[in-house]
């Protein structure tokens, strides 16, 4: 083996993917493997099955889903970064909430992207992540800037803006119950709260009223 094998050998990015959409994970898979310098060196439906191999694989980088059967994504990344403090983990989902990036980066993922993301900017994203870096899908990006914008003064709690902020968007209550893995009915027991605290009698007021004072962006 020549000098420049060795080297192109040392300098391969380790991956693991946890991904339950078959297509999804199999497409992750081809694209990341077309790439010289990225190895794919397994993949897994749920965050339990990547638990049993994570230390013996020893990845760079894991893409990780959220919703996941069984242990969900944020809880998965919570445990293998316990296990593997240095590999970075960056989380790969549908969901566009301000909540759910705050708790991923919080269990210790390196980056937040969504799966509408272009296939370029994925592998950009793993050789930003790799490179110290911390991406995020623009839309990501702008969300979590906008939340530092919100009213510090705001007499919701963090759970109750959350929830106002999806009801703004139009979001059912199950739909919200879904994307903030909390029960449906903790859904309408919050609104009740936020209907209290900003002395309102309906969604309409309360969006008026919080998007008027800035509690929600």
């Amino acid at each position: 083996m020549n000098y420049f094998e060795t080297t192109m050998e040392e300098t391969t990015v380790k991956i693991i993917i946890v991904e339950d959409n078959d297509i999804i994970r199999e497409g992750f898979e081809l694209l990341i493997n077309s790439m010289n310098s990225y190895e794919v060196m397994e993949t897994f439906s749920s965050c339990e099955d990547a638990i049993k191999k994570a230390v013996k694989l020893d990845p760079d980088v894991i893409l990780m889903d959220i919703e996941l059967p069984g242990m969900n994504g944020i809880e998965g990344t919570k445990k293998l970064k316990a296990m593997l403090p240095n590999t970075d983990i960056i989380v790969i989902t549908i969901h566009e909430n301000s909540d759910l990036v705050f708790q991923a980066l919080c269990a210790g993922a390196s980056g937040y992207m969504t799966k509408n993301t272009d296939h370029s900017k994925l592998l950009d994203a793993i050789d930003e992540v790799i490179k110290g870096g911390a991406p995020m899908s623009t839309n990501i990006a702008r969300m979590v800037v906008e939340s530092f914008q919100i009213n510090q003064d705001s007499p919701l709690s963090e759970r109750e803006t959350q929830v106002l902020a999806l009801l703004s968007k139009g979001k059912s209550y199950t739909v919200i119950a879904n994307e903030l893995f909390i029960h449906k009915e903790t859904v309408k027991s919050h609104i009740k709260n936020i209907y209290f605290k900003l002395q309102v009698h309906s969604k309409a007021e309360a969006i008026e009223k919080a998007q008027k004072n800035k509690f929600i962006s």
